[in-house]
Formats: structure tokens, sequence, C-alpha cells
């Protein structure tokens, strides 16, 4: 999925973050059009006041977010159990302090925190469904998961609604987080990191520049490209290639593009389907291009400046990926003590100068400014902070019913899994 580059430190003083590239999509173009920025202000703290900063109980689905008290959520206070994917918080290394260190010593809460969250669906089956599925609670106090992973875990009743009344930093969620039909208000799940799949390749390599989608299934280049096991990035670019959205519900249309890669995958063009070891075939060239994470590529480039990653001229697939608190979590307090801190602007800037994603905490640009040297180049970063036009090019995928979701998903993992 969505993480980052593991072992490559991109906290670098000077380090060419700042090139020009193609943008990521994540600005509030859909919030504010037709609505001008008074209007969306007004629905963004509409949204805020009737979700509130608590009020609900620990169990309820009232939108206004829940408690500690009378609720099923614990309330430990001392230490969190936190399951994230690799590479995806800024270490204490080089003289640097990490998030979880300037944590521990702000708060005084110890911090228990995995990197073992390598696919959504995985971490589902072997970290979910057998603890709270069964009643049970899971071995962690937040899991990060993929944005349509967290609205099946709260469909499912296994996740907390958030004690709002102690996340105040709250108020700093990005406004196109606010009205989730699922998550309205932000009041089940808030944002980790955000981020867009595009196409990654080395120039020198591909012999030439690539534009499209359809670029990956050129025969020039068979055997010589990837595509990922994220089924909903890979199965979205295809979609987008043939001129279908994938952002509508629609079956059909999924299932001809599933053709599509299943024709391509019987041909031998892909030399694989990978997560974020494609970068190691980047770099090595045993990759020739390849569908790409945006930050993966950006963290990369420290290093192979030359390999470039695109937005295709059919557009990019958008994601996010969340934290959610698990049904009877135990240390819901120091649970909402770490989502508040991250949730401060100055934590959050000095999270995206490692990480490289885009953030979703307001503020951060002007905290990178502030910071100077090679975080503040970050700011005019057109993948960190898109404008409207890359905007405009990137697609959601479609929220999927349960059956629809299976029937993809195991004819996705029919055609990749040889």
């Amino acid at each position: 999925v969505q993480a980052s580059l593991d072992g490559v430190d991109p906290v670098k003083p000077g380090a060419a973050a700042d090139e020009e590239q193609e943008g990521s999509g994540f600005g509030r173009r859909a919030l504010l059009a037709g609505a001008g920025v008074l209007g969306a202000a007004a629905v963004v703290g509409g949204v805020l006041a009737v979700t509130g900063s608590g009020g609900g109980s620990g169990g309820s689905d009232d939108g206004g977010g829940g408690t500690i008290d009378g609720g099923t959520l614990g309330d430990g206070d001392t230490e969190v159990r936190i399951l994230n994917w690799q590479a995806y918080i800024d270490p204490t290394e080089d003289g640097a302090v990490g998030t979880v260190d300037r944590f521990t010593k702000a708060t005084g809460v110890t911090v228990e925190y995995s990197e073992d969250f390598n696919d959504n669906n995985e971490v589902y089956a072997k970290e979910l469904e057998p603890y709270l599925g069964n009643g049970q609670k899971a071995n962690y106090d937040i899991v990060c998961p993929t944005y349509w992973m967290a609205a099946r875990l709260k469909n499912q009743g296994w996740i907390e609604p958030l004690p709002l009344d102690l996340i105040p930093n709250r108020v700093n969620v990005e406004d196109r987080y606010l009205t989730t039909p699922w998550n309205f208000g932000a009041t089940y799940s808030l944002p980790w990191q955000a981020g867009i799949t595009g196409i990654a390749y080395n120039p020198a390599l591909t012999g030439r520049e690539l534009t499209s989608v359809n670029d990956i299934f050129d025969p020039a280049f068979k055997g010589k490209v990837a595509a990922l096991t994220e089924m909903r990035d890979t199965l979205g670019l295809i979609m987008l290639g043939m001129g279908l959205d994938p952002s509508v519900l629609d079956e059909e249309a999924a299932m001809q593009a599933l053709a599509k890669l299943e024709e391509a995958t019987k041909a031998g063009q892909f030399r694989a389907f990978t997560g974020n070891e494609y970068l190691e075939s980047l770099d090595s060239g045993d990759f020739v291009a390849c569908f790409a994470w945006s930050g993966d590529v950006v963290q990369l480039q420290y290093t192979r400046p030359d390999i470039q990653f695109i937005i295709p001229d059919e557009g990019g697939m958008s994601w996010y990926d969340t934290m959610v608190i698990p049904k009877g979590a135990p240390n819901g307090v120091a649970a909402a003590e770490w989502m508040n801190f991250v949730y401060d602007p100055v934590q959050a800037a000095q999270l995206t100068y490692w990480v490289q994603y885009v953030s979703p905490v307001k503020g951060v640009r002007e905290e990178l400014i502030k910071m100077g040297g090679g975080a503040a180049a970050l700011a005019d970063n057109k993948i960190l902070f898109p404008d409207e036009e890359a905007s405009a090019r990137l697609k959601p995928f479609a929220t999927l019913p349960d059956d629809i979701d299976a029937r993809l998903t195991a004819e996705f993992l029919r055609i990749t899994a040889g």
C-alpha cells in the first residue's frame, strides 16, 4: 500500500525536494466549487458544530463522536499500541528526534509502535477479524487502514467513535475529510497521510517520455513493468486508461478493466505485482516503469533524481490512510493523546518533512516554511501541495458494496496470483 521507501532518509539539507513535478490532487476544489470560500468555510464550521467534541456514548452511531465514560473504550493513559505501514513516520536518527520520542517526552505515554501493516486485507484477516469478529479485543489501540478498509470496519461495528473531547486539534483536519458520508465530521477516523497513485519510470531505460496509463502496456516494455497488489490502485489506473471512471460504482466497467489486466498478464507484460518493493526494482533497473505511490518516488528521488513520477494524462488515483481505534481498545485516553499530538501543525510538519506524503493537517505548509532549508523547499512541491489543475485529474475509487468488492477482489487475486 501507501507507505514509504524503507531505509531512505529524505531529511537531507539542500535536497532537491522542490523539483518540478506533476502534482498530487488533494486540495479543497470539490468543496469550494460552486460555494465560494466563505460558503465552504460555513459548511466546514457547520460540520464541526454538528459533530461537536463529544456527546456520544462509546458505542454510539450518532455522528457526534464518543467519550470514554460509559462506553466500551478503555481509559488507559500510560501506553498506546500502534500498527502502521513501514517507514510511515519520522525516526529518531542523525540528531533529529522522531515523532514517537517527541510524543513520549511531551506526554509521558510510552508507545509500542509496529510497522507490520503490509496490506489491508492481510491485516484484516490476521489482526482484526480473528479478534473483533469474535467479540475480543485486538492487539492494538490504533490501526492505520486505508480509507475504504476503515469504512468497512466502521460498518461492521469494529471501531470506536473517537473521543473527540480529548482531541481538540481535530479542528486542524483539512476540510475535505469532514464530509465523507461514512465518517461525517471525522468522528470515526482521522486521516494519517494522503497520496496519489500514478506511474514511476526511468527515462534512460524507457527511451522516451511516458504520459499515459497505456504506456505500461507497450509491448516494448514486456516483462519490464509492474503493477500494484492493491486492487483499487491498479484497477483504477487501468480504468482511467480505458476512459472509464473508477470513482463511479460500475461493476461491468471494472470487469472490463480486469479483462484487460488478465490479457496483459497472460502475455507476460508484467514482471511482477508488488507492494513497496517496486522501489528496489526501479532503483536496480529491473523495472523500467511501474504503477507507484507519490511519496515513495519523492523519497527515492533523493538518491535517484532521474526517476520520474507522473500523473498520467488520463488521470491518477487519490487515496488516504487513516487512524482508527479498534472496538474495546483498552488505552483510549492514550490513543486520543497520540491523535491530538500528530494533529498539531508543528508536529505534523516534521512528520511531513520525513514521510513526503500529503499532510491532512491545516497549517503544515506554513510550518515547513518556518523550519527553513529543505523543509521550506517542500512548501513549493506540487506533489505535496497540489494546485487545482492537478486536483481535477485525480479520482478516488468508488465505495464498493461487500458483494461487489468480494467478486472484484476474487477476480483480481485470480489474475495476479500466478
